[in-house]
């Protein structure tokens, strides 16, 4: 089965959900997310939520209402963290600020 790394990204995500890089799992794909980070891009504090959306149908939360410092970044997932993906799984984030957040999700994808 190869291997493919690869990285997804969002830029300016704000107050509606986005999918990370317009990313959901393929069928017959397994990926693990061995990496996923939030940068602040504004002069003030934000809040962020980081969900996994399974299947397109069921939200569950990884992270609700994080603080993320002006200019600085959250590592939701990475370290001794992964997290698995399944077919038709996606990450979703949300801002409590317009335009405030870039996104960089870093996967392993099996097939």
């Amino acid at each position: 089965m190869p291997n493919n790394f690869s990285r997804k990204m969002s830029r300016d995500v704000g107050t509606s959900n986005a999918t990370v890089g317009s990313y959901t799992v393929a069928a017959g794909i397994q990926t693990t997310v061995i990496g996923l980070t939030l940068s602040n891009k504004t002069d003030s504090q934000i809040h962020a939520n980081v969900r996994l959306i399974d299947n397109a149908t069921t939200s569950t939360a990884i992270v609700t209402t994080a603080p993320i410092p002006p200019g600085g970044t959250l590592v939701a997932v990475g370290g001794d963290q992964k997290l698995v993906l399944t077919n038709g799984d996606s990450i979703s984030i949300q801002s409590n600020v317009a335009n405030s957040v870039d996104v960089i999700m870093s996967i392993l994808e099996i097939s």
